[in-house]
């Protein structure tokens, strides 16, 4: 049995002319494979009513009595109205259709209300259903845990569970459908002629995800790459190639690959940066301000540490927090607000001499200061002044040639 996965966002959703193009695809992939699991998010964006945030607000979210618990129990809500009403409207299209939970669908996870993760999923009702059904819509987002608790897992859950339940089944492929064309060379509100990503690697991809583009989520890549399963980011209502993400590009083609070492440009804003010198902190301990700063849940990132100084940022949401701590330690800080991390991926950059030479100059040109750098294999991360973004990203976008196509496959 070819099975195949399709995943649909909340804004794909909307609308009764929107669930039009959804219905579409799965017609479309019906004539090309035996049976399909569609994973939906819930319904639209805040204000419609049953949209994710729309649920929160009404326990007055952040500012609640509800427990994490009950959260679950709420959000679940949203994603199971919208595999129901999918279902129903693709009977009503003559297709055999029916809604499975994530439950149902065999998804257990963690305990960890909210943010859960999943540990295994169990596609035997999944495989029996399919039997007698030729689409099996499932709620995205959500499953429960092994005593039967409703957990959701997270902002992009349901990119996950098209992930782990393509994984599951043996899929051929997930399909990720979006309210954007594909993958992008940058973001296309920042980059007037960013392009689209007709390939890219597992590993860019999810280096792209966690450095700020938001198109897939991060944990659906790291999922699909362990199970080998390919995924094909593109968009509900355009006839769009979109993005085919996989460990290496198709034995059947050929690439004409044009030589530059980066992929992509990513960034990340709200930044704040801290640097602690010896100097001005003769007797300071890191493991003590790294332990401080973690018992009081606050994650670090870009962490630098010489014999002289420790630079690290952190989410300007919590820069005040970090303050007080470091204050209760008596540790004189220095602390630069309102940044951002900029990013250039790519699986071309490893052993090829001098992309960091590359990045340094084009960003010396316009004037922008580096505050701190740091690379691997496939990315070179540097931090910069937020009002600098745009002419940053716009620089590393023009010297690496990221407007004359990328990948294309003949």
């Amino acid at each position: 049995m070819q099975l195949l996965v399709q995943k649909f966002g909340g804004s794909s959703l909307q609308t009764s002319k929107k669930r039009l193009h959804v219905m579409n695809h799965i017609k479309e992939a019906l004539e090309e494979h035996d049976k399909i699991i569609v994973v939906v998010s819930a319904i639209g964006k805040h204000p419609s009513p049953y949209a994710t945030d729309s649920l929160l607000k009404l326990v007055n979210y952040p500012i609640t009595h509800a427990a994490d618990r009950e959260l679950d129990l709420l959000l679940a809500c949203g994603e199971i109205i919208s595999a129901v009403v999918l279902s129903n409207e693709l009977k009503q299209k003559g297709i055999n259709a029916i809604a499975l939970t994530g439950a149902q669908a065999g998804i257990t996870t963690n305990d960890y209300h909210t943010n859960a993760k999943i540990k295994y999923v169990d596609p035997s009702q999944i495989m029996d259903t399919l039997q007698s059904h030729d689409v099996i819509v499932v709620a995205g987002f959500q499953g429960e845990t092994d005593k039967g608790e409703v957990t959701t897992i997270g902002r992009g859950g349901s990119d996950t569970t098209a992930a782990a339940l393509g994984a599951a089944v043996k899929a051929v492929r997930a399909d990720i459908f979006t309210d954007v064309p594909g993958i992008m060379t940058a973001d296309p509100r920042i980059v007037e002629h960013a392009q689209i990503l007709k390939n890219c690697t597992y590993t860019e991809t999810c280096n792209l995800a966690y450095q700020g583009a938001k198109v897939i989520h991060p944990h659906a890549v790291e999922i699909a790459m362990q199970a080998k399963l390919p995924l094909h980011v593109r968009a509900t209502e355009q006839k769009t190639q979109g993005t085919f993400i996989s460990a290496k590009y198709p034995e059947n083609k050929k690439v004409k690959e044009v030589s530059r070492p980066i992929t992509g440009i990513a960034h990340l804003t709200g930044i704040s940066q801290v640097k602690i010198s010896r100097k001005d902190n003769p007797s300071y301990s890191m493991s003590e301000i790294f332990k401080t700063i973690a018992a009081a849940g606050i994650s670090i990132d870009f962490i630098n540490i010489s014999p002289h100084q420790v630079i690290f940022t952190l989410p300007e949401t919590v820069v005040n927090r970090a303050k007080g701590l470091l204050q209760n330690l008596d540790i004189k800080a220095e602390i630069s607000e309102h940044c951002a991390k900029v990013s250039a991926v790519g699986m071309g950059m490893s052993g090829i001499p001098g992309v960091a030479a590359r990045i340094v100059t084009a960003l010396a040109k316009k004037g922008i200061q580096i505050l701190q750098a740091a690379d691997s294999h496939t990315t070179i991360w540097v931090l910069i002044h937020e009002k600098d973004l745009r002419q940053a990203v716009n620089a590393l976008h023009d010297v690496f040639e990221l407007s004359k196509g990328n990948r294309v496959l003949s």
